[in-house]
Formats: C-alpha cells, structure tokens, sequence
C-alpha cells in the first residue's frame, strides 16, 4: 500500500525533522517545506494528501498559504498556532483550517488528528453511506458531504461538516464533550482545548443561528451540545 504524502511547512527546523520522523516511522511519506510562499508554488503542482501549516512562517505565514490554496486542495489542512492564541486560532478555522493544534506540537496527537481527518476524508468509498438527514431546517447529505439550511446551500470546511453531521445524526440527542473529542480528534478530550468551541460558533454563524439564543446548535452547560429537532 502507498505511504500517504503529507507536506509539512515548519520553519523550526528541529521541530520539523521531529516531527517528519516521527510521522515516517509511523507509514507516512514526509516532505518538509521551511518557506510559506514556496508551500503555496508547490501545493498545486503535487499531490499531497494533508497538509501540516504553522502559522508564523517567512514568506508567507501559514494563515496566508491556507487561505490561497483552500479553493484547490481537498485533503485536511491543520494549521499549528502559537499556545493560547484565541485569534490565530479563530482565523485558521475562518479561511478554511481543518483543525489546529497548538504549540508545543505532541507527535502523538499530530498522529491522531491526521489519521482521524484522513480516515474521513476516505470513508465514501468503504460501503454505503448513511441516509441523508432533514432535522430543524437543516439537510445534512453524507453522501455529497451537501448541507443546506432552509433550502440554501452552505458552504463548510470538511471539519465544520463532519461537527455538524455527528450532531445530526444523533439529533435530539446530548453529545458529550468527550465523545465529539474522540470522534472529531481521535483523542480523549483534555478538559482545556476550545477547538470544538470554536468549530460550533462557526457553524451557528453559517447556518444563522443566534449565538445569544441558538434554536439549533444548543449548549448542554458542563456536558455538550444538542441539535434541537425543532426550534
């Protein structure tokens, strides 16, 4: 079976051969790339299968590179953001970032976060897909990975839509913290990360809910998040 390639674009050298060992020994075929706008020349001239973007690269930062070859990759982006920062954060996820890990980088969980994203991105074509789902307004299609909010198409990051589909298909139903992180991460979920936070407000702004008073996404305080079968 062929290694799937990952490109990673970390200009801290240590760090970046750490991690590419790491990755290689775990079946995967690594390149390195130190320079964010030689990433974005090189992105659409090979084939990857994800993509590992830090944030603050020469050239062109990481939000950049993500930003210009979003359109025309369709494989998982994860970006690497400084420890802490909401904003960075925020922006990775506005301009089309799959997921975000912040800084130190543990390879284990890097790992577990790719194979998740790169198992999903695989699974059309293991059997048939489950039915489509029309709860609250909101079509939610598998199948087209196509969701439509009272007949309009929006348009999600592959990690927005695989959020939103977990909660549809247990709608009406409590999804905990811990069974969203180990769904969406492949990880137990460390009491401390935001990323599923962060991921539900932007799906609310998307599909308009209030975020003040939301009569789809609901908060379930300490637990997790519903979506409600009727508003």
């Amino acid at each position: 079976m062929e290694s799937q390639r990952i490109l990673l674009v970390e200009d801290d050298c240590e760090l970046a051969g750490m991690v590419a060992d790491f990755l290689s020994e775990h079946g995967f075929a690594v390149t390195i790339e130190s320079d964010g706008l030689a990433a974005a020349q090189r992105i659409p001239a090979q084939t990857y299968d994800a993509l590992v973007l830090d944030i603050g690269l020469p050239g062109l930062d990481g939000i950049s590179v993500c930003r210009q070859v979003r359109s025309a990759f369709q494989g998982p982006i994860l970006m690497l953001t400084a420890r802490g920062d909401e904003i960075d954060e925020v922006v990775a996820l506005e301009v089309g970032a799959d997921d975000y890990m912040s800084k130190p980088v543990r390879p284990r969980a890097l790992l577990a976060r790719l194979r998740v994203h790169l198992r999903r991105v695989e699974q059309p074509a293991l059997g048939p897909p489950a039915a489509r789902v029309v709860v609250n307004g909101l079509s939610v299609d598998p199948a087209s990975r196509n969701v439509q909010v009272d007949g309009r198409s929006l348009d999600l990051t592959t990690a927005e839509f695989d959020l939103l589909w977990l909660l549809a298909s247990r709608a009406g139903q409590v999804v905990d913290r811990q069974c969203l992180y180990q769904e969406l991460h492949g990880l137990r979920y460390d009491g401390l990360d935001r990323s599923i936070d962060l991921r539900v407000s932007r799906l609310r702004k998307k599909i308009g809910d209030d975020p003040n008073h939301p009569s789809r996404i609901k908060s379930v305080r300490g637990v997790g998040y519903l979506l409600a079968t009727e508003s």
